[in-house]
């Protein structure tokens, strides 16, 4: 499988511990840049419908505003309740200074 890779927004646009929301193909993501990586992961909590990139960073995890769960933006797991899912990781990959992602394999 191979992933494809689509440009999510310049890295300049990026904010440290700033959650941005964009959408690739159709697939809602909050792009994160923390402790010098970037992350991508699905922008829809596991738990509600609610948009992760509305919530805090911390500590590499991302926070859902509505009901306080934690997910960790390496792995998409939850730290605690009341979210039991993971929600999805994206690789992603900088070149120059624009960030690319993929949200979708191919065979």
């Amino acid at each position: 499988m191979t992933a494809t890779y689509v440009r999510a927004c310049a890295l300049t646009e990026l904010e440290e511990d700033a959650p941005k929301r964009v959408e690739l193909d159709g697939v809602p993501v909050a792009l994160v840049r923390t402790e010098g990586e970037v992350f991508a992961v699905s922008d829809i909590c596991s738990h509600a419908n609610v948009s992760l990139s509305e919530g805090e960073v911390e500590d590499c995890q991302i926070e859902c505003w509505l009901h306080g769960s934690s997910f960790d933006l390496r792995t998409g797991k939850p730290s605690g309740l009341p979210a039991t899912r993971p929600v999805p990781v994206y690789p992603v990959k900088i070149e120059g200074d624009d960030v690319l992602v993929s949200v979708t394999q191919e065979s």
